[in-house]
C-alpha cells in the first residue's frame, strides 16, 4: 500500500490561513470533514485535543502531525498541509511549523494502514525531503514526491535485507543483520536495545525508531528497536539482546514492559528524545551511562514504577508530577467500581421507596452495589493501585491489604490514600535495604521477601498509627459536614462546582471530584450532597458553550457552532471535556464564564441541600436526586449565567 492511498489531494491545503495551533486545528479537522472521512468532528478533534495535552506533535525541524486514533474516523487518512508564514505550534524546539501532517486512523480496522502510517513517519526525518516538500507548489508535485521517495526507501530496504545473512534470534523470529542490530555483535563493538512507543502508537513511536536506527548507523554502534505502536509491541526485545546490550533506551510516553531490564542501565526519556536527540541517547547508552534499573516485579511490570526506582533517570517528572500520576493510577482503576455500583445503588434506594426495603430486587440491587459487592472494594483497589504505580506489582498485595484495614477500622477514603503511598514506598525501601543481599538470594525477594516484609511493616503502620489517626480525621470530616451550616455549605458547594470547570478534566476538577467521592464513600447523611455540587459544577461548561453557541450566532463560526450542538449532549451526560477545545481557543472568556456559571451552580445545590445518590451520569440518574427538580434547576441557572456571560463577552468574528 502506498503512502499516497491515504492521502487525498483535494483535501490538501497548500498555504493554511490559520495564524495560531487552534486555529490550525480547526482548519485541518473542517478540510477533513470535507472529505467524509470523518464521521463525528467533535469526537475527532476531542481525541486530538486529548493527544496534544499529553503532548506537542510539533515535533521540531518544522514539522507537526496531529494524529488519533478513534472511532470517529470512517477510513485512514493522511492530510497535508503547509503554512509559508509558519505557526507557532508549541513545538518540542519552539520553532515554528511550516509542514503539517493530519493523521485519522480508525479504530478496531486492519493493520495495512497502520504500516503505511509507521513509514510516512520514517519518511519524514529526512532533511532533504521536507525541503522539497516545503517547495512543493501543488498537490500534484507532492503526490510525486511521497511516491518516490517511498520507492527509494522499499528498494534501500531490499538491497540491505538481500546482503545480509539471515540470524534467528532466541524467539525463534527470522531477521537479518539489516535489522541495525539483531544479529550477534563483534567483540568490541557496541549493542544498544531501544523501546518506543507513544499513547496512540502512530507517528511518534517510528519515527522515534527510525531516528534511533540511522544515528546508531553512523556512530556504527549497533541496535533492535522494538516499537509499541497500534499493532501492539513488534520486533520484541529477546533476554538474551538484552542481556548482550550495552544499555538500554526507553523513548516512550505510555507504559511499556520494565521488569525485563531490571539490573541493565536504562536511559528512560520521552519519545520526543528519541526522535529529537538519538546521538545523545545512543552515546550514553553505548558506554552504559545511564543509572541501573531496579524492579522485582514480574515481566509485564510497567514504567509506572520506574519513575520512583533507585537511580531513575535524571529526566523523571517532578515530586508533584509524580505524586499526582500515582493518585490518577489509583482513582482510574477505582471508578468503575464506584460508578456501577454507585448507580446500582441509587436505584436501589430510589426502587426502595416506590416498593418496599424487603423487595428482593431491592436487595439484590443493593447488594451487588453497596458494601457487600462493588463498594467493599473501593478502598482497597484504590489502595493497590496507588501502591503499584510508585513499586511496581510488588506493592500491589500489601497496597490492597493497607487499604482493606483502612476501611474495616472507618479509616475512610483518606486512610486509603494514606495505605496506598505508605506501601508503595515501603516496598521502594526494602529494595534499598535489600539491594546488597548475594545474586544467590535474589529470588527470594520477590516471592518471599517483598510480600512477607512488605505486608508486615504495611499491616503495622496502619495497624498502630495510621488507622486511628485517619479514622479520628475522617469521623471528624463526616461529623463537620453534617453540622455545617447553610452558609458554610454553600461556599463549600461554590468552591466545588468552580473547580470542576478550572481545567475540565484536570488537576483541579480531579481533586474536586476526589473529594466528593471521599464523601459519597464514607457513612453519613452527607453521601450524595458533595456529589449534587461536583456534579452540577461538571455539567454547566458544555452546557454553557452549547447556549452560547446557539444565541450568539454571529459571534462563532459555522465548525464552532456545530461542536456547540454537541455539547448539549456531552452536558446532559456529565462529560465536561466537550468544552475542552473552546477553552484552549479562548481561555480567558471561556474558563472565566465557566468557574463562574459552575461555582453558582454547585453553591445552589448546597443551599437547596441536594442530595445526589449516584456518582456519574448527569441528567440520567437526576431522578435519583431528593429533589430532582431543584438539580435540574441549579444545572440550568449556572449553563445559562455561565453562557449569557461567554456570549456578551465574547468578540464578534469581524472584529477579532
Amino acid at each position: 500500500m502506498k503512502i499516497t492511498d491515504l492521502m487525498l489531494k483535494q483535501v490538501m491545503i497548500m498555504d493554511l490561513a490559520s495564524a495560531t495551533k487552534e486555529e490550525v486545528i480547526d482548519e485541518l479537522i473542517a478540510k477533513l470533514v470535507e472529505s467524509g472521512r470523518i464521521v463525528n468532528r467533535e469526537l475527532f478533534t476531542e481525541m486530538i485535543w486529548k493527544r496534544e495535552r499529553e503532548s506537542s506533535t510539533g515535533i521540531g525541524g518544522g514539522i507537526a502531525m496531529p494524529h488519533a486514533k478513534t472511532g470517529a474516523v470512517k477510513e485512514a487518512t493522511v492530510l497535508f498541509a503547509k503554512s509559508f508564514a509558519g505557526v507557532d505550534y508549541d513545538s518540542l524546539d519552539g520553532e515554528p511549523v511550516h509542514l503539517f501532517f493530519l493523521i485519522a486512523a480508525p479504530e478496531g480496522a486492519g493493520t495495512m494502514h497502520l504500516r503505511t502510517l509507521a513509514a510516512l513517519s520514517r519518511l519524514l526525518i529526512e532533511p532533504e525531503f521536507m525541503e522539497a516538500l516545503k517547495k512543493a507548489e501543488t498537490p500534484d508535485e507532492v503526490v510525486a514526491l511521497f511516491d518516490a521517495k517511498q520507492s527509494e526507501a522499499e528498494a534501500g530496504e531490499r538491497l540491505e535485507a538481500n546482503a545480509a545473512s539471515p540470524v534467528l534470534p532466541q524467539d525463534g523470529r527470522e531477521s537479518s543483520a539489516a535489522d541495525a542490530g539483531a544479529g550477534q555483535p563483534e567483540a568490541g563493538e557496541a549493542f544498544v536495545v531501544a523501546v518506543t512507543a507513544c499513547p496512540t502508537g502512530i507517528a511518534h513511536t517510528f519515527m522515534a525508531e527510525d531516528a534511533l536506527k540511522k544515528k546508531a548507523q553512523e556512530l556504527g554502534v549497533r541496535i533492535r528497536v522494538e516499537t509499541n505502536g497500534s499493532e501492539g509491541a513488534q520486533n520484541v526485545l529477546t533476554a538474551d539482546e538484552i542481556r548482550r546490550a550495552s544499555g538500554v533506551i526507553v523513548a516512550a510516553d505510555k507504559q511499556v514492559d520494565m521488569a525485563r531490564f531490571d539490573g541493565k542501565p536504562v536511559l528512560q526519556r520521552p519519545v520526543s528524545d528519541g526522535i529529537r536527540k538519538p546521538e545523545e541517547l545512543i552515546r550514553k547508552a553505548a558506554v552504559g551511562e545511564a543509572p541501573i534499573y531496579r524492579s522485582q516485579g514480574a515481566a509485564g511490570g510497567d514504567a509506572a514504577g520506574a519513575a520512583h526506582s533507585v537511580g531513575s533517570s535524571s529526566g523523571r517528572p517532578k515530586v508533584g508530577s509524580r505524586i499526582y500520576k500515582d493518585l490518577m493510577n489509583g482513582i482510574s482503576h477505582m471508578l468503575p467500581f464506584v460508578v456501577g455500583g454507585g448507580i446500582l445503588l441509587a436505584i436501589s434506594f430510589l426502587l426502595e421507596h416506590t416498593l418496599s426495603p424487603d423487595n428482593e430486587l431491592v436487595k439484590l440491587l443493593g447488594a451487588i452495589g453497596g458494601g457487600e459487592g462493588a463498594f467493599h472494594f473501593l478502598i482497597p483497589i484504590l489502595a493497590g493501585f496507588i501502591a503499584m504505580s510508585i513499586g511496581d506489582r510488588p506493592a500491589l498485595m500489601p497496597g490492597m491489604v493497607g487499604g482493606f484495614m483502612a476501611a474495616t477500622a472507618n479509616a475512610g477514603f483518606l486512610g486509603g490514600l494514606a495505605a496506598g503511598f505508605l506501601a508503595g514506598y515501603v516496598v521502594l525501601g526494602l529494595r534499598r535495604a535489600l539491594a546488597g543481599m548475594p545474586k544467590s538470594l535474589e529470588g527470594l525477594k520477590p516471592i518471599l521477601l517483598y510480600p512477607v516484609l512488605g505486608l508486615l511493616v504495611t499491616g503495622a503502620i496502619m495497624y498502630f498509627i495510621f488507622d486511628p489517626v485517619f479514622s479520628w480525621i475522617n469521623e471528624g470530616l463526616i461529623d463537620g459536614l453534617n453540622s455545617l451550616g447553610t452558609g458554610n455549605k454553600v461556599l463549600l458547594g461554590l468552591i466545588l462546582g468552580g473547580m470542576m470547570a478550572i481545567d475540565m478534566g484536570g488537576p483541579f476538577n480531579k481533586a474536586a471530584y476526589t473529594f466528593a467521592i471521599g464523601v459519597f464513600t464514607s457513612s453519613g447523611n452527607t453521601n450524595g450532597l458533595m456529589m449534587a455540587a461536583v456534579m452540577a459544577g461538571g455539567m454547566v461548561p458544555p452546557l454553557a458553550i452549547a447556549l452560547a453557541t446557539t444565541l450568539f450566532k454571529s459571534k462563532f463560526t459555522d465548525q464552532e457552532r456545530q461542536s456547540g450542538l454537541t455539547n448539549y449532549v456531552l452536558g446532559l451526560s456529565f462529560i465536561t471535556e466537550g468544552a475542552i477545545p473552546f477553552a484552549a481557543a479562548d481561555p480567558l472568556r471561556v474558563l472565566t464564564s465557566c468557574i463562574l456559571g459552575s461555582a453558582v451552580a454547585g453553591g445552589l445545590t448546597q443551599l437547596w441541600n441536594i442530595d445526589v445518590p449516584a456518582p456519574h451520569g448527569g441528567i440520567f440518574v437526576a431522578a435519583l436526586a431528593n429533589h430532582a427538580l431543584l438539580f435540574l434547576l441549579a444545572v440550568a441557572v449556572g449553563a445559562v449565567l455561565s453562557g449569557l456571560i461567554l456570549g456578551f463577552w465574547k468578540k464578534p468574528l469581524r472584529a477579532r
